[in-house]
C-alpha cells in the first residue's frame, strides 16, 4: 500500500502544478485530478477485498497440488 500512497502523493503534486500552470478550469488540471481519484479508488477497492488465507495463496501458487484439487461428485 505504501507504493500506492507514494504514487498518490506524487500525482497530487503533479495535479497542483498542472492547475497552477494551466488554470483551475483547464482540461489538464481536470485530467490530473482524475488520475489522483483513480488511484484513491484503487486503494479503496483493495481495502474491500478479503485477504487470502495462506492456503488460498498456496493453491494459487501450486494449482496442481493434491490439496488444491477440486473434485466433482
Amino acid at each position: 500500500m505504501s507504493d500506492l500512497q507514494k504514487q498518490i502523493d506524487q500525482e497530487r503534486q503533479e495535479a497542483r502544478q498542472a492547475c497552477d500552470i494551466n488554470g483551475a478550469n483547464s482540461p489538464e488540471c481536470a485530467a490530473a485530478w482524475d488520475a489522483v481519484e483513480e488511484l484513491q479508488a484503487e486503494v479503496s477497492h483493495k481495502k474491500q477485498e478479503p485477504e487470502k488465507t495462506p492456503f488460498q495463496q498456496y493453491c494459487d501458487d501450486n494449482p496442481d497440488a493434491d490439496e488444491c484439487r477440486l473434485y466433482e461428485d
